[in-house]
């Protein structure tokens, strides 16, 4: 089957492939529509906080630019103004829609379906179709709905600190290897026993990228290096989770500033003592931020156990097919799982 050619863009409006310099008008895009919608929702307006965001439009327009599509209007001093932008890329055989937004006065006129068409893949890719939404977006759920994308599983948001009661520490049998210290094995330098970890063996580099390729494809159903490439440019904390024979159990990362995911787990009972080592590893200045779906329960729980809240409305991962195992993952963000 073929899709139908895309519907051309509204009177006045064109739409075109984004470009670098379109991105700082997409983060204002972003934060313009999110308000409107938040006050519909009783949502107070957010902090013109555009760091994290803005890293995160960057990786999709540098590893899929033919999927980062924009709609402009004429202005008439700077040329062309973006009033909406989606955002799509493509790991192994699934598609996922990471951003669509369109300013308000500039919505329901076609401009958010016409993006989307933009974006979509050819039907004879054969391509899993899935995205994460907010629950309280019912016209965009019901867009994505039409295309067979539809609700399947909600994502919590967690925030806090454990000050009920610690989250449990990792077993004995198993170890945490930092990444840092393969990349510094893998500049010539012997890294320190540390944490009774041995000295570099087997632990490279080398080791360290295969083994996240097979976490992925097993969690996931496709490996993702440049996500892990960009999670290592971004500064996070990225951790091997192995027994102390060598078995690979899967990989943690946590943020300075305490935002804590992608994790991703071959035993989701390892999730509390995964979560506690990550808390463990740094002192972000406020509380900490998870969002986990409704089906990795072990990781809820422990959570909600340890001191943290359900805070905001969830998000709603959707799909036209299954793929990957949530029952034991967190993701990276919403935007990009």
């Amino acid at each position: 089957m073929i899709r139908a050619a895309p519907r051309s863009a509204p009177p006045g409006s064109l739409l075109r492939t984004a470009r670098p310099g379109d991105l700082p008008a997409c983060l204002e895009t972003w934060h313009t529509s999110t308000d409107d919608h938040g006050r519909n929702v009783g949502r107070p307006p957010q902090p013109r906080s555009f760091g994290q965001l803005q890293l995160l439009l960057e990786h999709a327009l540098a590893t899929d630019p033919d999927r980062f599509w924009v709609a402009v209007r004429a202005a008439p001093a700077a040329g062309e103004r973006v009033v909406g932008f989606a955002s799509a890329v493509v790991r192994g055989g699934v598609w996922f829609l990471a951003m669509l937004f369109v300013l308000p006065d500039d919505q329901a006129q076609g401009l958010g379906t016409a993006l989307l068409e933009r974006v979509l893949p050819d039907p004879g890719d054969g391509l899993v179709l899935a995205t994460c939404t907010d629950a309280t977006q019912s016209i965009s759920n019901a867009m994505y709905a039409r295309l067979g994308i539809v609700p399947r599983v909600p994502v919590l948001q967690l925030v806090g600190r454990p000050d009920r009661a610690p989250l449990p520490g990792l077993p004995p049998a198993v170890r945490a290897v930092p990444f840092k210290l393969l990349e510094r094995a893998a500049g010539g330098a012997e890294p320190p026993a540390a944490d009774g970890l041995p000295r570099a063996g087997s632990l490279t580099v080398e080791h360290l990228a295969g083994a996240l390729d097979a976490v992925d494809r097993r969690i996931l159903g496709y490996a993702r290096p440049t996500e892990h490439a960009f999670l290592g440019r971004t500064g996070r904390h990225g951790y091997l989770y192995e027994t102390t024979a060598g078995q690979v159990l899967g990989y943690g990362y946590v943020a300075e500033s305490g935002r804590l995911g992608p994790v991703a787990l071959d035993d989701p009972g390892l999730a509390g003592p995964v979560l506690g080592h990550l808390v463990a590893a740094v002192e972000p200045p406020g509380a900490y931020l998870a969002w986990v779906p409704g089906s990795f329960d072990r990781a809820i729980v422990a959570l909600l156990q340890a001191g943290f809240r359900l805070e905001d409305f969830p998000a709603l991962v959707c799909w036209n097919r299954p793929f990957g195992r949530l029952d034991r993952y967190l993701p990276l963000s919403l935007a990009i799982l």
